[in-house]
């Protein structure tokens, strides 16, 4: 086998990864309401089998992507797999909601591994305009899982149930485990990077950020002025000053702070965080809207949902090779332009919409994506040192899944409490849903625009002086 065969074997084996985080994603978004009505629980309950496998996939990225610098990234990977492929399996036999919590959660374990080093693999491997077009092969990938998630999962469903949503994911991970292992770089310069890992940092961060998230998460439940959720402040406050001063006094942090002195990569994570914030405004929301109010069922809805997967598949790559050849600037300044027209599309829709209309806004919303996602993370992983690529791929991941988590949360509470007002006021339930479900898609149009705004900054040549 040539080199060039072997970096793209490598390349395959490092975006199944992805594939199997996103498929495993898209059909557990799909699943929710079959869900919350075999377990007998609300809609605000069922999202934690969302929200709880976010939350620990999130902590754990800037742990795992530190990892990914200290340890060889074949068996880092290896485990990852199998960790998820573990998770995936407890979660077929889960009869009870709090049990689903947890086997998602395992799964977070493994997805957040993979997730953390994903982008350093591809950037380590490839350089210059190639690791445009692999980032953005890579981005084509995840578009596969995701159009592969509604399709496959609205079969299993109808078929045998929503336990059946995790059969694929287990087979994939274990052959994705094994050439991993086989294939993946097992070698570690340790003159550059010594071994040392800041257990305390990462301890105070995850508490931190845990608490931030789950404060997020459930204020609209608990209050937003109730005890739990001024403890949780006062906890991500305190742990969150412990970490920053931490890892400034330190040699060996846990995240390097001067990487945030980059503007392109300051902004560019926040761009980010802000693209997956809009994206899952809809994303969230729409199952409910296609199920509850059309009533279509799983298979026609995970089918209305494939056009966003097929568009970002296709953009994607060709993004991803334009940025490396030309740059990102404008690509990721066209693509939350486009995914905003897309939501404004969803603000108008009622409950006569015809299937093309969501079909057409749902394509349009996979071509904004496309055109965003891989010039962006190109852009990010370009901008720091080759000995940080690992810990900048923890953080864009960081980004990425805060984008997701924060979306889900700010996405439930404005719609829950839309829903609520409106139906105290005496609106029937379907007219409630829907004022409410345009209601939160305006959010997601601010989110877009503030990513574009921050996309702007971030890539913005500096002036030259003279």
């Amino acid at each position: 086998m040539s080199y060039k065969q072997i970096k793209w074997t490598m390349f395959v084996i490092t975006a199944i990864g992805n594939f199997i985080a996103m498929l495993d994603s898209s059909t557990v978004n799909l699943a929710l309401y079959p869900m919350s009505q075999d377990l007998h629980v609300t809609m605000s309950q069922i999202q934690w089998a969302v929200i709880a496998y976010m939350l620990v996939l999130t902590v754990f990225l800037p742990f795992f992507g530190k990892l990914g610098d200290i340890f060889p990234k074949n068996k880092l990977y290896a485990t990852g797999f199998l960790i998820f492929a573990a998770g995936a399996g407890l979660n077929i036999t889960a009869g009870n909601f709090i049990q689903l919590i947890c086997y998602r959660c395992i799964e977070a374990l493994g997805a957040s591994i993979m997730l953390s080093n994903a982008q350093a693999i591809i950037a380590t491997i490839f350089k210059n305009e190639r690791r445009g077009k692999a980032l953005g092969l890579n981005g084509c990938l995840v578009a596969v899982g995701g159009m592969s998630g509604p399709a496959l999962g609205g079969i299993l469903i109808n078929s045998f149930g929503w336990h059946a949503i995790f059969i694929p994911c287990i087979p994939v991970a274990l052959i994705g485990a094994y050439y991993a292992y086989k294939m993946l770089p097992s070698h570690i310069d340790q003159h550059k990077r010594p071994f040392k890992f800041d257990y305390a940092g990462f301890i105070y961060f995850t508490i931190s950020l845990f608490a931030l998230l789950l404060a997020i998460s459930e204020g609209h439940t608990w209050g937003w002025t109730s005890i739990k959720i001024i403890i949780l402040g006062i906890t991500t406050l305190i742990f969150g000053a412990l970490f920053y001063f931490r890892d400034h006094k330190i040699n060996y942090p846990l995240i390097d702070f001067a990487m945030f002195k980059i503007k392109s990569f300051t902004f560019g994570n926040l761009a980010v965080m802000l693209s997956y914030m809009a994206m899952f405004t809809n994303s969230i929301l729409l199952p409910f809207f296609l199920q509850e109010i059309l009533k279509y069922n799983a298979l026609i809805t995970g089918l209305l949902i494939l056009p966003y997967s097929v568009t970002l598949s296709f953009i994607a790559p060709i993004a991803g090779r334009l940025a490396g050849k030309y740059g990102s600037r404008w690509l990721t300044i066209a693509g939350p332009i486009v995914y905003i027209i897309a939501l404004f599309l969803f603000t108008i829709y009622d409950k006569n919409v015809p299937m093309w209309q969501i079909v057409f806004a749902s394509g349009i919303m996979g071509i904004g994506n496309g055109l965003f996602q891989s010039p962006s993370n190109n852009a990010i992983m370009t901008s720091v040192k080759h000995e940080e690529l690992g810990i900048a791929s923890g953080i864009l991941a960081l980004s990425r899944n805060m984008g997701n988590i924060l979306g889900v949360a700010v996405t439930i509470t404005l719609f829950e409490s839309f829903k609520t007002t409106f139906i105290e006021n005496g609106k029937i339930y379907d007219t409630a849903f829907l004022i409410s479900y345009r209601t939160t898609m305006c959010f997601g149009i601010l989110f877009g625009l503030l990513c574009m705004i921050c996309a702007y900054i971030a890539y913005k040549p500096l002036k030259t002086k003279f």
